[in-house]
Order: structure tokens, then sequence, then C-alpha cells
């Protein structure tokens, strides 16, 4: 099933998921709110992110939910659609906590609705864990409130340039010989991509010779690639979410454009492996997680073992989207037992001193709300799968690196 089947199967009962699976009693129920995109142009990720949810809280329930003063207590989530739009996305975040009275919130899809709701939880007092806000500027206007389990997007691509870096003779140069360019949509997340990929590019002496802002939903490239055609660099980057990283590989393909790195975001959540095998084969993908990586916690267990379970449950493959939704539950869950209250000033406090391991890799936070001990993962289509190819640790098979020779 894909996640947008799995999506329009979820969406009759959008109101509340609680997935109790045990005694618990029906008054002790924590509600946690959320604003997700369910339609729009991010709905194939807010349908990763729903079930990433949804499965955390099956999990907790399962496991006999949360002990708050000796008394277990269940977890539900009430849902709304923001339709992928920021200033609905707002309202619906305020009307969870003013009107709905949840007791915490989980993140939307997104560091463009993230940022948007960012003042209203502000404003409320109200924590927030947050799963698919990267942006870095969601943590460096002093919030409170506000926790990201993830690594931010100016590390997103990091990996495949130091990657570059270290294999430029296998493309007969030097580090600093290396030639880079760029195309990214005009967004918070992929301009921060940008600078970080530009910040990198300096720090190894990687010249960079096309660095286009392209707009929103990119479905046309061609302009671009032509340059790229012409100029002939090492390395292509492009951070367009889901349709762009679709629309970069058909287009590379059929204008036949040679590049030995080309190094995408967004890879798995797009399905480019499943959807273009060929186009996609030796790209690199910029991930959060992989099911490879030996992370292990209580909730899941392994890495492999989320991974497994969300196929069997939901029938797909777990993006990573849906893995870092996943451990945003787990952090609420694992913050309120310590707390061992609903006070939303106590629950900030223990979700500020989270040092967490699990199978998402582990949780701790910094006192702007980011979570400094994860690493990103670079990961290379190999045979239609994804293989982790940096950060060295989890190295399962050397990246292969040539030109395509059209």
């Amino acid at each position: 099933m894909s996640p947008e089947k799995g999506l329009l199967a979820g969406i009759a009962s959008i109101v509340l998921v609680s997935f109790t699976g045990s005694a618990l009693c029906a008054d002790n129920v924590i509600t946690l709110g959320a604003a997700i995109s369910l339609t729009g142009k991010y709905a194939p990720n807010g349908a990763n992110t729903k079930n990433g949810y949804d499965l955390a809280i099956r999990q907790i329930n399962r496991k006999g939910g949360v002990s708050i003063g000796g008394k277990p207590h269940s977890l539900e989530i009430r849902y709304y659609d923001d339709e992928s739009t920021p200033a609905h996305s707002t309202e619906l975040v305020e009307r969870l906590i003013q009107q709905d009275g949840v007791d915490f919130i989980l993140g939307p899809y997104s560091s463009e609705l993230t940022k948007a709701v960012l003042p209203i939880v502000e404003r409320h007092k109200v924590p927030m864990v947050e799963a698919n806000g990267s942006a870095r500027e969601l943590f460096t206007k002093g919030y409170r409130y506000v926790f990201g389990v993830l690594s931010t997007s100016d590390q997103y691509l990091t990996p495949a340039i130091d990657l570059a870096a270290k294999n430029a003779e296998k493309l007969g140069k030097k580090s600093e010989e290396l030639t880079l360019a760029m195309a990214t949509e005009d967004d918070p997340f992929a301009q921060d991509v940008r600078a970080g990929v530009l910040a990198d590019a300096e720090r190894l002496g990687i010249n960079c010779v096309i660095d286009d802002q392209l707009p929103p939903e990119l479905d046309d490239m061609s302009e671009t690639l032509a340059m790229v055609k012409a100029l002939k660099p090492d390395i292509l980057v492009v951070s367009a979410h889901e349709k762009g990283a679709l629309t970069a590989v058909k287009q590379i393909e059929a204008m036949r454009v040679d590049v030995p790195i080309i190094a995408l975001t967004h890879c798995d959540a797009a399905q480019i492996a499943k959807k273009m095998p060929k186009a996609s084969e030796d790209v690199f993908c910029a991930q959060q997680w992989h099911r490879a990586l030996k992370y292990k916690g209580d909730l899941f267990g392994s890495a492999a073992d989320f991974a497994a379970l969300f196929k069997k449950v939901y029938g797909y493959e777990a993006p990573y989207q849906a893995a870092q939704s996943a451990v945003a539950v787990y952090v609420f869950a694992d913050a309120l037992k310590r707390a061992r209250s609903l006070e939303p000033e106590k629950v900030r406090d223990a979700i500020s001193a989270t040092d967490l391991p699990s199978f998402y890799g582990p949780i701790k936070f910094d006192a702007s709300g980011k979570n400094i001990a994860k690493p990103m993962i670079l990961t290379q289509i190999v045979g239609g799968k994804y293989v982790v190819v940096a950060p060295e640790k989890w190295v399962s098979k050397k990246p292969v690196i040539k030109r395509r020779h059209y």
C-alpha cells in the first residue's frame, strides 16, 4: 500500500486515534493534537507523518500506556487537516489548544508549517515535539516550547559534499578542483539545505558554478539542467521536496545529463527508486534515518524492528519521515513518565532534559530545542535499494562514483 492509499484509508477516522489495545481506564487519557497535511502539496508526507504518529500511539498503549502518579494513562491524537497551508495550520493549532483543550501538540509536516505554528504554542506555553520541521530558523528565535527530533536542514547534504571530496581522485581531481551545481526550491527548508551546501563547499574549496533557486512545486528544471550539461560539474545537488526529486531524476535521464555525483533530498518520500528504477540508479539521497542502522530503544526495539512492523501495518517501506514522527510521540511518553505530571511546564522541563536511546537514534536537545545527538545519513540507490554510504560507522557498501557517458 502506498502512503497516499494509507492516508485515504485513515481519513474517515480522522478525529481521534488512540489504539488502546489494553484495559486502561477510559478517564485516564492524554490527548495530543496535530494539524497535518492530509491534502495539498505535502499530503504524501502528511500520510507518512500520521502513520508514524499512529504506530507509536498503538505501541505505547499496547505496552500499558504512560504511568503518571502510579496511574496508567493511554494516549490519543486529535487530528485536523491543515491542507498544506500555513494560515490554516495556525488556525487549527489555535483550535486544538483553545477549543479542544488538547494536552500537548505534535508538529505538522514541513518547516514552512512548523514555522507558522511556533508562535501559537509559545504564546499558550504548550510543549510541542516536532518531527518534520528542520529549518535552522525554527531554533534561532528563542522559543522554549518547541523540540525537534530531527537533524536541521543545513546538515542534510553535508555527508554528500564530504564524500565527494574524499573520492575526488576517482574523478582524476583534487578536492579543491571539484565543481558544484545546485538547484533548490525557494522555501525555508531547501534554502537552508543550500546554505549548508555552500558552507561545506567553501570549507572544502569546492567551486560552485551554478546556484539556481527555483519556484515551489518544481515541475521543470530543464533550463538549469541545460547549464549543467554545458558546464559538466562534478556534483549536482537538488532540494525541492518530493515533486522536485521526481522532476530531477526524470529530466536528468531524459536530457542525458552526465554528473558523477547527484545528491537529492526527499528520495524515499518521492519513491524515486520504485517509480524510476533505471533513472535513479546510483543517485545519492539524504536521509534522517535508515532501517539498517544499529540503533535500539525500548519502544520498538531496533531500527529494523520498527521498519518490519511499519511495513506489516501499512503495507509499504518505512520512510524516515514516519520513523521520526513515531519517535516524537515516544519523546512525549518518556517525558511524561519522568515528569510524573501533566502540568505543561513540568513536561516542558522533562522534554528539555531528554537523553533517550531509540530505534531512530539518540535524542538529546540543546537549549534551542534541537536534537544534537543524531547525525544525517547518506544513502545511494543501488539495484533499487537505499544503501548506506555515509557516515563511515554505518557504511554497508562503498559508493559508486563515475560518469555515465551517455
